[in-house]
């Protein structure tokens, strides 16, 4: 019997310069600081097509991001699911677009999730709101869970 952990890619990914948008970049920093086995962490300003063939190398991708906290404050996780393949892409996406384009381009498959994490302040600058900052604890002790989570599904399906 061969048990092999999943391979998981979780995509930071916002401005840096935009206050709160760095979220998503910040999460991805802390959890690459965690070194798990099978867990490979990357930060970017945007999702982009080139992303597509890097996913082939995954079997589980977690994208994180910031939005504008309204009412709804919280640390959302959703699994995402393929959008219709027929939209056209302009620089940047989303990650259910960049998942069907991994399986429209490459016919590779994964399980997705989407972490976002709500933000105040998205103007010039680097420092967190604190609704901010709040999140991302939030956000680690969810993924933290998530990643426990699917790890122990899919080894339970290969056993």
């Amino acid at each position: 019997m061969i048990n092999t952990c999943p391979t998981i890619l979780l995509i930071g990914y916002g401005n840096e310069l935009r206050s709160d948008d760095a979220v998503g970049q910040r999460v991805s920093d802390l959890i690459a600081s965690w070194k798990l086995t099978n867990l490979s962490t990357l930060c970017v300003r945007q999702l982009t097509p080139e992303l597509a063939e890097l996913l082939t190398k995954f079997d589980v991708a977690i994208f994180v991001d910031a939005y504008l906290a309204t009412m709804e404050q919280d640390v959302q996780v959703c699994p995402i699911e393929l959008t219709d393949s027929s939209i056209t892409m302009g620089h940047s996406s989303n990650p259910s677009y960049l998942l069907t384009l991994t399986k429209a381009l490459y016919g590779h498959s994964l399980q997705a999730w989407w972490v976002i994490v709500p933000g105040m302040n998205f103007e010039l600058g680097e420092s967190l709101s604190p609704t901010a900052e709040q999140g991302i604890e939030i956000a680690l002790q969810k993924i933290n869970q998530l990643i426990k989570t699917i790890r122990k599904e899919i080894c339970m399906k290969l056993e």
